[in-house]
């Protein structure tokens, strides 16, 4: 296997029948590992991370949640979050294996509630990728300000993705823009984020609403496996305080930061993500059987 290999779609059933569609890396005896996005994103989040992780020796799942990408949308237009949660547990239940959950933003927020309140998905560990058990609101509120941002979409790829680029000046520019093609789709003659704009309506109620994060403290400590929280050393969603208030509070926690990366660690710096989480699945991702082993590839 290597880091450039293809991936392999595969279909999940979420709650009340939602289809998942999911990118698929790595044998099928290797020990599974799901990665889940953010808001506001699609699979393809992973596109650089997925290859990766299978060359080292996981079977990798990154899949659309709900209202993002090719999954389905809620009928209703209901984005909470208990929602995401239940996909997930969907999707742990149908993959089997006891998978290693890596999730982002509100990925890890679905993750960390699957993994930690009944009826709990049966995981093997947790990375909660710049997520934890509050945020700091002005960066919420700055996420939701750009995904508000163009209602009426981009006359091309190109005028995408140098919004993206204002967006994240940290970042350096992409060598090909045309890869934010997979966050897009057609509507009429522009194009337009490749998500449900009714999910809007849903994150901005739920910026930091009151219990929620004794709830996710909760739901850490009664999870019983590890946890690994990477921070963006400079995000602006995860301050340094609330990270290590995470860590305080949750016994089986740990943390590590990523230097230079914003909340969007896995895009803004892969490699150094990578070299973060690797030592951590290493430890306790891998299911021990005969003849198969974990691989470091570098």
């Amino acid at each position: 296997m290597t880091a450039g290999a293809p991936s392999q779609p595969r279909h999940f059933v979420g709650r009340d029948g939602t289809r998942l569609t999911a990118d698929v890396w790595g044998e099928a005896s290797a020990p599974p590992l799901v990665l889940l996005h953010g808001g506001g994103q699609t699979r393809h989040a992973w596109d650089r991370t997925g290859p990766r992780l299978a060359a080292l020796g996981w079977r990798v799942v990154a899949p659309d949640l709900r209202g993002h990408g090719s999954s389905g949308w809620s009928a209703d237009g209901d984005y909470d979050v208990d929602l995401f949660a239940d996909d997930v547990r969907a999707l742990v239940a149908e993959l089997g294996g006891r998978p290693t959950l890596v999730g982002a933003s509100l990925g890890g927020l679905s993750a960390l509630l699957a993994a930690g309140e009944a009826p709990r998905a049966a995981i093997r560990a947790l990375v909660l990728v710049d997520v934890a058990h509050r945020p700091d609101p002005r960066g919420v509120r700055r996420i939701i300000e750009f995904m508000r941002r163009r209602p009426d979409g981009f006359a091309d790829v190109g005028e995408a993705a140098a919004a993206v680029s204002a967006y994240l000046p940290h970042r350096p520019a992409p060598d090909d823009p045309e890869r934010i093609r997979h966050n897009l789709r057609r509507h009429g003659d522009r194009w337009v984020w490749h998500w449900d704009p009714r999910l809007l309506d849903s994150f901005e109620g739920r910026v930091d609403p009151p219990g929620m994060a004794e709830r996710l403290l909760g739901a850490a400590r009664h999870a019983d496996v590890p946890i690994l929280l990477v921070r963006g050393g400079i995000s602006d969603v995860v301050r340094d305080d609330i990270a290590e208030e995470f860590r305080d509070r949750v016994p089986r926690a740990r943390r590590v930061d990523v230097a230079d990366a914003g909340h969007m660690v896995a895009g803004d710096r892969n490699d150094h993500f990578i070299d973060a989480i690797v030592p951590f699945l290493e430890a306790h991702a891998t299911a021990p059987r005969p003849g198969v082993s974990v691989r470091r590839v570098r």
